[in-house]
């Protein structure tokens, strides 16, 4: 089955931070599918200028209203008219009247996805309406704060990238779930959240009172309890969350009270632009956490030996630079503090994936710890600029590492046969252009040049040869070599898909 970014390559030429922004909200909309007992078809508009269903959630709060798998579904605009209204206008629209599929009525509301100023897409939630009957307070407070989220989603404000530093998961609607004024009280408590609190310590309801303050003084650690705090009254809007250690809190703390460990999710409210409270969410994982303890040991075991390579490699390369220093043929030389730099960028690579949690390399970091490395060995009396201009992005390990490897024979090549005789502005410029579908990376030098015939494709040299073959079969791209679009000097593009 297609994965969103799949489609997303596949019918739009969206950028890649816009992709983001839909794998973000489709990541974070059960929640919004939970509360308003409808289900949810994020559709975009594709470069024919159809829109398409890239995206389908049901309920778990009530029975669904598509059966069938929607995804991969052209949008007819005759039977879904405010889908189309709702990308011309940027604003929500309502059917007026439910229609009918089958024996089942349902209402449709359409909400553009604002992203940066401009509309990326339209969520569109249904909702069957063949049973009506009075809701509960509980169903009250579920819409209401959906109609608080879709606005948010109309706004581009929902959801906002949020720092998770321990990957903690998100606690259901069903699970527990509370209703905050922008006062930090609690107007609305489910039963199961009212339960997870009887089992932290509590024995009165929680209805009427400063959440903040309830939940802070059943903790046993007085730092989490100040932290929990401040999240949760940075959420309802009571304040905004301090600089300085708390940027980093997150809105999910897993908290431990004298009884229980619960995980707390907090979602500020703020539709068109002012606050409205928040939502928490509350889940008991007093069990949970016990089975977790043996992933977390896992991570923590491959982490390790990630960072035991790390250290081989380094071991190894400083016996190759101890050999090369003590070698006298200068071509034996030269192979071994070759073999140091590319030794040398395989261990930076694993150094990342020891801090890492799930396996990614952010590129950008790579790319700049290793420039300095590479200027000083190679660059002699020439100084050497290098600027990385563009953002490469962060790459799973198994195409970082060829990626890196790559990028570090093209650097050193560029400052040895580039720059070969000393030049007073010699620079080196790393260009980027990366979206849903594919990742340009552009290296251009202002040196000498190409000789007269160059073919990349019948280049004997062994850093060329290590180009073509990683970029070819470990990350089925391409890469070619030219004059500098911008001047005097080489151009060297590797594209690559994403």
């Amino acid at each position: 089955m297609s994965t969103l970014a799949d489609l997303l390559a596949e019918h739009t030429t969206l950028a890649d931070h816009a992709a983001a922004h839909l794998q973000r909200l489709v990541a974070e909309w059960q929640l919004l599918a939970d509360l308003s007992f409808a289900d949810l078809l994020l559709s975009v508009r594709t470069e024919e200028g159809e829109v398409v269903t890239v995206a389908q959630c049901r309920p778990n709060t009530a029975s669904t209203v598509f059966p069938n798998d929607e995804v991969g579904t052209v949008i007819e605009p005759r039977a879904n008219p405010q889908v189309l209204r709702a990308l011309a206008t940027a604003r929500i629209v309502r059917d007026e009247d439910p229609a009918w599929m089958g024996a089942m009525a349902i209402r449709r509301e359409a909400v553009p996805v604002g992203y940066e100023g401009r509309v990326i897409g339209v969520l569109t939630r249904a909702v069957d309406l063949t049973h009506p009957r009075l809701p509960s307070p509980l169903e009250l407070a579920y819409q209401d704060s959906a109609n608080d989220l879709s606005q948010m989603v109309a706004d581009g404000t929902f959801p906002l990238p949020e720092g998770n530093p321990r990957g903690l998961s998100t606690p259901r609607a069903g699970d527990g779930f509370i209703r905050l004024d922008e006062r930090g009280i609690a107007v609305y408590t489910s039963p199961n959240a009212l339960s997870a609190f009887h089992r932290m310590g509590w024995t009165s309801e929680l209805s009427g009172t400063r959440l903040s303050e309830v939940a802070a003084s059943l903790l046993t650690d007085p730092f989490e309890s100040e932290d929990l705090g401040i999240m949760l009254d940075g959420a309802a809007g009571v304040h905004e969350p301090p600089a300085g250690p708390y940027r980093d809190i997150g809105m999910r703390m897993e908290v431990d009270a004298s009884r229980a460990t619960v995980l707390i999710r907090a979602v500020g409210l703020r539709p068109g632009g002012r606050s409205s409270g928040a939502v928490v969410l509350i889940r008991d994982v007093t069990e949970v956490k016990r089975r977790d303890l043996a992933l977390i040991s896992k991570d923590a075991t491959i982490r390790e030996i990630h960072h035991r390579v790390k250290n081989n490699l380094q071991s190894v390369s400083a016996l190759l630079r101890l050999q090369a220093r003590r070698t006298p043929n200068s071509e034996v030389r030269v192979a071994l503090t070759e073999a140091v730099r590319r030794v040398a960028s395989i261990a930076l690579v694993h150094e990342l994936l020891s801090g890492s949690v799930d396996e990614e390399v952010d590129i950008d970091e790579a790319v700049d710890r290793l420039v300095p490395m590479l200027v000083d060995v190679a660059s002699g009396e020439s100084p050497i600029t290098v600027r990385h201009n563009d953002r490469i992005g962060v790459l799973a390990s198994d195409r970082a590492m060829p990626l890196v490897m790559v990028l570090t024979e093209l650097i050193q090549n560029a400052i040895e046969h580039g720059f070969a005789e000393p030049k007073p502005d010699a620079r080196i410029d790393i260009e980027a252009d990366r979206d849903v579908r594919r990742l340009r990376i552009a290296l251009r030098d202002n040196g000498s040049g190409l000789p007269e015939g160059f073919d990349l494709a019948s280049s004997n040299q062994l850093g060329l040869r290590i180009v073509q073959t990683l970029v070819s079969i470990e990350l089925s791209g391409e890469v070619t070599a030219g004059p500098n679009p911008a001047g005097p000097g080489t151009e060297v593009l590797v594209t690559i898909p994403v």
